[in-house]
């Protein structure tokens, strides 16, 4: 990427922060929980792209690594009383702790194995989770009320509170996966997905950048984790669940795999298509399905792929 397309993607990046940012202060009570929403969901869809997106790996499993952030955030608060920064670093290291595990069983798989033994991965988590339900209190899930403010007189219970630590974590994550892109080592996970043998073949041991790319996308899926059960006060068993693992899959391919913006497009469409549709019919998963159809066919690529296809060619 050349210094001057480098630096357009940069200002655009950093518009789209602003704005974010700036939204806050004019959008409705309704939407203004909404999108925090939509951008801890994002953190979550752009784990989930480095993974796929960057790195050619598709995974049913990420629910795991979402799960495991949450429990980190729930279990320490229930049993052990701590709080919102303590319990969201505790959800951030269990998020890290179970995808380096993770990364350790997967590394040598690739194609449909891994498919698959992400798939079972997820589903031991889960069944684990409702196992030792005198811990987890199982499908009952945990309730997270009444912590102490972050800092100074910040209450989580506070919209604004609650916008602002998402924006911040999706900041953070956009950047780190711009960073990324851009990067010596971004590249070779492209250069993996394009074509691991000649990856290989040029000296890249690409067992180990999968697994730094396992690790990424997992530790940005427990961040998500961590965050939605502390700005959302609630963690249970059906986070870990096959549907938790399907929703970043769809975000990726409907915003582009493989595109920085594309995680965050994808989960604001699908998010306000279901709100939309199931205010119209109960039967809302028809239409939704009929649109992400007709999404497919005629953007194979993505929204943002499209449009780095036809008019942004720049966009990373």
């Amino acid at each position: 990427m050349s210094r001057p397309t480098s630096d357009r993607a940069l200002i655009l990046h950093l518009a789209v922060l602003a704005t974010l940012l700036l939204l806050q202060l004019v959008l409705p009570a309704y939407h203004h929980t909404n999108v925090a929403r939509i951008m801890v969901y994002a953190v979550l869809a752009i784990g989930y792209n480095v993974l796929l997106g960057y790195t050619g790996l598709l995974s049913l499993g990420h629910a795991m690594f979402f799960a495991a952030g949450a429990y980190g955030v729930g279990l320490t608060v229930h049993w052990l009383g701590w709080g919102p920064l303590a319990a969201l670093a505790a959800g951030i290291v269990t998020g890290l702790a179970v995808s380096a595990l993770a990364a350790v069983v997967l590394m040598r798989t690739t194609g449909v194995a891994f498919l698959i033994v992400t798939l079972m991965l997820a589903q031991a988590f889960q069944l684990t989770a409702q196992y030792f339900k005198d811990l987890t209190l199982g499908d009952n899930g945990i309730v997270i009320a009444d912590l102490p403010p972050v800092a100074f007189d910040w209450s989580i219970a506070d919209p604004s509170v609650k916008y602002n630590l998402a924006w911040l974590a999706f900041a953070f994550a956009l950047l780190l996966s711009l960073l990324l892109v851009r990067s010596p080592l971004g590249r070779v996970l492209v250069a993996i997905r394009e074509n691991e043998p000649r990856a290989r073949m040029l000296g890249y041991e690409t067992a180990h950048y999968r697994v730094f790319a396992i690790i990424v996308s997992g530790g940005l899926a427990g961040l998500s984790g961590a965050l939605y059960a502390l700005l959302f006060g609630y963690v249970g068993t059906s986070m870990a669940s096959l549907q938790n693992s399907t929703l970043p899959l769809l975000w990726t391919l409907l915003g582009g795999p493989g595109t920085t913006l594309g995680p965050l497009i994808g989960t604001g469409f699908m998010f306000y298509l279901v709100d939309i549709a199931s205010s119209f019919t109960s039967s809302y998963l028809l239409l939704v399905g009929l649109a992400l159809i007709a999404l497919t066919l005629w953007l194979p690529k993505g929204i943002a792929g499209k449009l780095r296809q036809r008019w942004v060619p720049w966009l990373p």
